[in-house]
């Protein structure tokens, strides 16, 4: 796994498992590595990852069960999606659209650019 700079490694591992939940690569009550596994597999420290799923602990993403490991949450799905909606409209949108707006696009442009990528898709 590649690291950015700009932001701490525990939380690009967060968006790493999340991606995996958006992208249903993991459901509900799925069993996630163990802290050494995942460590071993990012190549990072243990403490690292341990900080990354008490991070998800927090946001009641994952769950540990004594001693048989860590668990993806029943409703992780909608609960990282609330979470990576926030922060997309908190951290990106207002950058987009100042964007939108120097390069004079439109939302009417976008809704073309929208049309014409499903179009070729189809």
């Amino acid at each position: 796994m590649k690291f950015n700079k700009p932001k701490a490694i525990y939380m690009q591992i967060a968006d790493y498992i999340c991606e995996n939940i958006l992208a249903a690569e993991l459901k509900g009550g799925d069993r996630i590595q163990s802290v050494r596994e995942m460590a071993a597999q990012v190549e990072v420290n243990p403490n690292t990852v341990a900080r990354t799923f008490s991070y998800l602990q927090e946001k009641e993403i994952i769950f540990n069960k004594r001693g048989v490991g860590y668990f993806v949450a029943e409703d992780a799905l909608e609960r990282t999606k609330a979470i990576k909606k926030e922060a997309f409209l908190k951290n990106y949108l207002p950058e987009v659209f100042k964007m939108m707006e120097l390069l004079g696009i439109s939302f009417e442009d976008l809704q073309a650019l929208q049309k014409a990528n499903e179009s070729a898709a189809s």
